[in-house]
C-alpha cells in the first residue's frame, strides 16, 4: 500500500470517527446523560483528548529531530490551528440558535469550497473543472441528506453569518493543518492545537452560562467517547491524510462525515433514514468518485 492509498484509508476512517460526533453530542445534550450545553461539550471534547495527544507526542519518534530549531515548533501556525478549530465549534453551535438547521447545515458545508479556492493560491494545487462540478454536486447531496430546506429570512441573518463563519473557520483550520504538515507530524499538530483551543472553548462555555458539571456518570462517559473517538482518533487520522493528499481533495472527502453520521443516527438513535436521505448519500458518494477520478486523471 503506497502513501496515497494509506492516506485515503486514514481519511475514510477519520471521517467515520468524526461521524460519531453528532451522535455523542445528541446523547450529551439529554438530561439523563448530563444535559451539557453545546459549548461545554466542545470544551470537554478537546480537554479529555489532550492527555492522550501529549502522551502520543512524547512517546513517538518523528522527523522533528532532523529539523532546525526554528522549524521544530511553528508556534504561530499551531496557535492559529487551535484558534480556527475552536471558532468552528463555537460558531456552529451558536448558529443553530439564530437560524434554521437547514441554513446552518447548508452554509457550513461550504468549507470544502473555501479550502479549494485557497489551496490554488497557498499550495499551487491545480484544480480540474470536474472537481468543481463534483464539489457542487456533493454540497447538494449533503443538503438533501440533512433533510434541509434552505430559506433566507432577515431575522435569521445573524445565524446565517455564523454558519458561514463555521465554514470559513473549519476550512481555515484544514488549510493551516495542511501547511503544518509540511514540517510537523500529525501528533504534534493535534497536541498543540488542542492546547490553544481549550481556553477559547472554556471562555465560550462560561459566557454562554452553560452547566459544565453533572452528577450523571454516563454523561461523562459519553464525553470521553467523543474526545477519544471523534477528536483524538478522527482528527488525528485526518491530519495524517493532509500530509499526503491535496487539501482540496481531503476537504471534499470529509463530506463522508454526514453520510456516516446519518447511518450512525439510524443505528444508535433510531433516526430513520428516509428515501430522500438515501438519495443524498448516493449523490455525495457519486460526487466523491468524480472528484477522486479528476485528481487521478491529471
Amino acid at each position: 500500500m503506497n502513501s496515497r492509498q494509506s492516506a485515503m484509508l486514514a481519511l475514510a476512517f477519520g471521517a467515520f470517527a468524526i461521524g460519531f460526533a453528532p451522535v455523542f453530542a445528541a446523547f450529551a445534550l439529554k438530561p439523563e446523560y448530563g444535559g451539557f450545553g453545546p459549548a461545554s461539550i466542545g470544551f470537554y471534547r478537546i480537554l479529555f483528548a489532550l492527555p492522550l495527544m501529549w502522551l502520543v507526542l512524547w512517546i513517538t519518534p518523528s522527523k522533528l529531530d532532523s529539523l532546525s530549531k526554528s522549524q521544530k515548533r511553528p508556534i504561530g501556525l499551531l496557535a492559529l490551528s487551535g484558534f480556527f478549530f475552536a471558532i468552528d465549534l463555537v460558531s456552529w453551535h451558536w448558529s443553530i440558535k439564530y437560524t434554521s438547521i437547514a441554513n446552518a447545515t447548508l452554509l457550513a458545508n461550504f468549507a470544502p469550497l473555501w479550502v479549494t479556492l485557497w489551496a490554488r493560491h497557498l499550495f499551487g494545487e491545480k484544480i480540474h473543472t470536474r472537481f468543481f462540478i463534483a464539489l457542487g454536486i456533493a454540497i447538494i447531496g449533503a443538503t438533501i441528506l440533512m433533510r434541509t430546506s434552505f430559506q433566507l429570512k432577515p431575522e435569521q441573518l445573524l445565524g446565517d453569518l455564523l454558519s458561514l463563519l463555521t465554514a470559513i473557520s473549519y476550512g481555515s483550520y484544514m488549510l493551516t493543518v495542511k501547511k503544518l504538515r509540511e514540517t510537523c507530524p500529525p501528533q504534534q499538530i493535534m497536541a498543540w492545537s488542542g492546547l490553544f483551543a481549550v481556553p477559547i472553548m472554556f471562555f465560550a462555555a462560561m459566557i454562554s452560562g452553560e452547566s459544565m458539571i453533572s452528577p450523571q456518570l454516563n454523561g461523562w462517559a459519553i464525553l470521553i467517547g467523543l474526545a477519544l473517538i471523534s477528536h483524538f482518533a478522527g482528527q488525528s487520522l485526518i491530519a495524517y491524510a493532509f500530509g499526503h493528499l491535496p487539501a482540496s481533495l481531503t476537504s471534499l472527502n470529509l463530506l463522508l462525515q454526514p453520510v456516516f453520521a446519518a447511518a450512525l443516527g439510524w443505528l444508535l438513535l433510531s433516526q430513520a433514514m428516509v428515501g430522500k436521505q438515501l438519495i443524498g448519500a448516493i449523490i455525495i458518494l457519486s460526487a466523491l468518485t468524480i472528484a477522486n477520478r479528476s485528481v487521478k486523471s491529471k
